[in-house]
């Protein structure tokens, strides 16, 4: 399972927080400082997407299986809704 540090802050949900963040980028659910869906920034989403590759190169070996794979997921995952948003497909998604 899932280890937390000691202020509860577990592996998965901190990607997990990057995953949401880069989903309010893609305008795909609201911003939850605002309430409010704003204009997609596929800039500020690729650079997410690109930090958590780089999260996932800089653990690798050091990461649980279910770790392992909750990223190569995610990444996946972020990676097909970039190329969807370039084209231009607006998707809502909803929690």
């Amino acid at each position: 399972m899932d280890t937390q540090d000691q202020n509860g802050i577990s592996f998965a949900s901190f990607v997990l927080s990057l995953a949401t963040t880069t989903a309010v980028h893609f305008g795909d659910i609201p911003d939850p400082n605002t309430g409010k869906r704003g204009e997609p920034d596929l800039a500020a989403a690729g650079h997410i997407i690109e930090l958590i590759a780089m999260l996932q190169e800089k653990t690798r070996g050091n990461l649980s299986s279910p770790e392992e794979k909750l990223l190569d997921d995610l990444l996946y995952e972020l990676r097909l809704r970039f190329v969807q948003a370039q084209q231009g497909d607006r998707r809502i998604v909803e929690p």
